[in-house]
């Protein structure tokens, strides 16, 4: 078990999962909530990394990180080097690679928010703002902590988009799939079962806070 990789990936999912709560909670209200007739086409390009392969997104954002970009040559300005083969540019490309599965959970609780208790507020002289934080917020919590949970185990699993914006550096980009997959090329299969059994448990015990918050009664009926 390369303990080295294993940390190094929890400590990316965390900060992703962090940063996507604050970048992803006015887009998915204002995707909630916005009358703009257009406003599909945001909707897309926040689910566009779900249907768009690793790869071709690792791609692009490998060249926007890169020197020859006004992003990246402003970084290496800053620091002395660029962006792409870094953790820094890993945690970029995690944030695109799972903004949606942040996104899209926070957007569905704000628009289950009943629209009786908004216009209450808004009559009881609440701003937006304030309406937001004590009345939309609380009652978001499930998709609040479904999607930090999904935007943590999927930047926990990322493979293409990884290897494409920082390679395969030990500590400093080796994620735990990249180690897997290096082991399973060096034919280390007791290595890689190890190592893919925990990130499987990792995954399962996501999922299973995510659907023991949701849950519903399957029966018709007063749940028990």
């Amino acid at each position: 078990m390369n303990w080295e990789a294993f940390w190094l990936t929890v400590r990316l999912a965390a900060i992703v999962s962090v940063l996507l709560v604050a970048i992803g909670l006015p887009i998915a209200y204002w995707i909630a909530y916005s009358r703009w007739r257009w406003k599909f086409l945001v909707e897309a390009v926040v689910a566009l990394p779900i249907v768009l392969p690793p790869t071709v997104l690792g791609f692009y954002v490998l060249l926007a990180l890169g020197s020859r970009s006004p992003l990246g040559r402003w970084w290496e300005s800053l620091t002395g080097h660029t962006l792409a083969f870094t953790f820094e540019g890993l945690v970029i490309g995690s944030l695109i690679y799972s903004l949606p599965f942040a996104v899209q959970p926070f957007a569905a609780s704000f628009g289950a928010v009943d629209p009786k208790l908004l216009g209450a507020s808004a009559s009881l002289g609440l701003s937006p703002a304030r309406t937001f934080w004590r009345v939309v917020l609380p009652l978001s919590k499930a998709g609040l902590v479904t999607g930090f949970a999904l935007s943590f185990a999927h930047t926990l699993g990322e493979f293409g988009v990884v290897l494409m914006v920082g390679g395969n550096i030990p500590g400093v980009t080796r994620t735990i799939s990249i180690d897997i997959y290096d082991q399973v090329q060096a034919a280390q299969y007791a290595g890689a079962n190890l190592t893919a059994a925990v990130l499987l448990l990792l995954s399962f015990a996501a999922l299973s806070i995510v659907y023991g918050i949701n849950r519903r009664p399957w029966a018709v009926g007063p749940s028990k």
